[in-house]
């Protein structure tokens, strides 16, 4: 037992620092049990053969396509687009839209196909869209109607069949589903006013950031500067591969402007995103980035004629600026710039970073991206808006153009319509079980087109979280065969159960709530289920309302930025402090606690 209780003291540790990955952290504890025979090889293995396991790789894949064919994105566009210049009525459609999306597919991915078109939306009306962004985070985890919403709800659900009890049906969490988002609906209808402040004015009747208010934004053009190239420059007709510019000098090159004559009928220039096979031609202007000193000896060195960007970046025609944000599980992060390869893999030039409201200009080639980083970049208009296709890594949203929040359905949108409709019926009418239901969706995904191949459907799989919860499973089989279950539930039955079934759902509650807070509500609902089953077995009462009681505090944690990806991901797009998650976040979850406690009951008796 104490072997056990170290185990997971210690991987709750770093579960809780951050620094090293979870799946990492789960797999070391589960070959820690494993080589102090607290369980088998097969025991420790078991995880991974799971059907929760097999349910979430499946609707990975499936929510995929979902994403991949522009459904996701049509249905919460046509949704939203109804709200009008509506301030409130933009907000209640934002949770609603929100909430029934993520009811199917991941979460994480309903925010990212929905942050774009909120962003754009909020500028069209002139509203600030920091109102809009951390209610669309909450209410991706508030619209737990189905069994397939979140993985605490696939857990319990296992829990329950293994334990000999009825299975829940498909719809059994929508009672809860209504109720959270209801009381998240009321509660942050008030609490959202606080997000905006005197400066985000929404009488600014311009339609959303400017190219001049993003270079503004990131103090721009403080390291800009216009660079002409003279006739006798050693650069001439070399490649900017060649020269390696930025490894020379620690000075990168966004935008090449060439005169293109004096004829009125044509440009009399034509802007070239850099690149490294953009060729340096005599009389061209170089608008360049990096410390006034580095620049000058770039000058001096190489027969150039500096002067101040004047122009600075409202007068792109051919190219533009753009935020994009980091996805909580992108490939990039850890990865700094230059070995990502930027340019070269999007075609487009970077140059800023704002991670947590401070923006780094200098040197950023070789700093490692984190999740939620906010990225202004610079390319062509049509390399911008491609971007939109690789929402695995990245989000693009600070996109200043009208055609930001123009939808495109691919043909393959009804199809996948379709399957998933199928998918629900079969779960719902147990027509097949239903991890046979989501992996036949799965691969018809792929069969019919919706997904491009199989390699697109294993990409869009995150095995980290599949790792993560096929490695923390066993540890509920440590639990009991060590007796930590018993110990623990024993220990609250005998603290709380004199107060009542009441007063030991709280406890279950908020302690499933705190711990929440800093490891993963998969790891949580993992660590929790067996000590909820035990306790409600141990006070003769119903084990329902108790593990509802987990998946539902385990899935509705607003008080941290990093407690869920979707906190993470809204927090640079709107510019949220810390704080903001606590003043908003904390009073709701607080709330959500207490409604759940005082409702649970009611839905499932003790």
């Amino acid at each position: 037992m104490n072997i056990t209780l170290a185990t997971l003291l210690i991987a709750s540790f770093f579960f809780m620092r951050g620094k090293v990955r979870a799946d990492l952290v789960a797999v070391c504890a589960l070959l820690a049990l494993t080589l102090f025979d607290i369980l088998t090889p097969t025991e420790a293995l078991a995880g991974f053969s799971n059907s929760v396991v097999i349910m979430m790789i499946g609707l990975f894949v499936v929510g995929a396509g979902i994403f991949r064919t522009g459904l996701a994105k049509m249905i919460s566009s046509k949704i939203l687009q109804t709200a009008g210049s509506s301030e409130n009525k933009l907000f209640i459609l934002v949770m609603l839209a929100t909430a029934s999306i993520g009811a199917f597919v991941s979460n994480t991915g309903t925010v990212a196909v929905m942050m774009p078109i909120i962003v754009s939306m909020a500028a069209s009306a002139n509203i600030s869209p920091r109102r809009y962004l951390m209610p669309l985070a909450f209410a991706s985890s508030m619209g737990m109607f189905t069994l397939i919403s979140t993985p605490p709800n696939l857990v319990i659900q296992n829990a329950l069949i293994d334990a000999g009890y009825e299975a829940l049906s498909f719809f059994s969490f929508a009672p809860i589903g209504f109720t959270a988002l209801s009381v998240g609906m009321i509660v942050l209808f008030f609490l959202s006013k606080l997000l905006i402040s005197k400066n985000d004015n929404s009488t600014n009747k311009k339609k959303g950031k400017s190219l001049k208010e993003l270079a503004e934004e990131y103090n721009l053009s403080r390291q800009s500067y216009k660079v002409d190239v003279e006739s006798k420059s050693p650069l001439i007709g070399k490649t900017l591969a060649e020269l390696k510019i930025a490894s020379h000098y620690d000075v990168s090159i966004s935008k090449i402007v060439r005169r293109n004559g004096n004829s009125r009928f044509r440009k009399t220039f034509i802007e070239e995103v850099a690149g490294p096979r953009s060729i340096i031609q005599k009389d061209d202007a170089l608008y360049c980035h990096g410390e006034r000193e580095d620049i000058e000896r770039f000058v001096s060195e190489n027969r150039l004629t500096l002067e101040k960007s004047d122009r600075d970046f409202s007068d792109f025609q051919d190219s533009g600026l753009a935020e994009v944000f980091i996805m909580p599980n992108s490939r990039l992060i850890n990865r700094t710039i230059s070995e990502i390869r930027f340019r070269e893999e999007y075609n487009v030039n970077v140059l800023g970073l704002q991670r947590q409201n401070e923006y780094k200009m200098l040197d950023i080639k070789n700093t490692k991206l984190h999740s939620g980083d906010a990225l202004l970049i610079q390319g062509t208009w049509k390399d911008l808006a491609n971007l939109d296709d690789r929402q695995d890594d990245l989000v693009l949203v600070g996109q200043p153009l009208k055609e930001a929040a123009k939808v495109t359905l691919n043909q393959k949108a009804p199809i996948a319509a379709l399957i998933m409709v199928l998918m629900v019926l079969a779960m719902v009418f147990e027509i097949v079980p239903s991890v046979i239901a989501i992996m036949l969706a799965a691969v018809l995904m792929v069969a019919t087109g919706c997904l491009r191949n199989v390699e697109e459907a294993y990409d869009s799989i995150n095995w980290e979280s599949v790792v993560l919860i096929g490695a923390m499973l066993p540890m509920a089989t440590a639990f009991q065969n060590t007796g930590v279950d018993t110990l623990i539930s024993g220990g609250l039955v005998s603290k709380l159960g004199n107060m009542g079934p009441y007063a030991l759902l709280a406890g279950i509650y908020f302690c499933t709530s705190l711990l929440t807070m800093f490891i993963s509500n998969t790891a949580t609902a993992v660590l929790f289920t067996p000590i909820a089953m035990k306790a409600a077995i141990g006070m003769g009462v119903s084990p329902y309302p108790f593990l509802f009681a987990v998946a539902v505090a385990a899935s509705m944690c607003f008080a941290s930025p990093f407690s869920t990806p979707p906190n993470a991901l809204v927090m640079s797009a709107g510019r949220y402090s810390f704080m903001d998650y606590v003043k908003v976040g904390l009073p709701l979850q607080v709330i959500m606690g207490i409604v759940m406690i005082l409702v649970l009951p009611l839905l499932f008796p003790f």
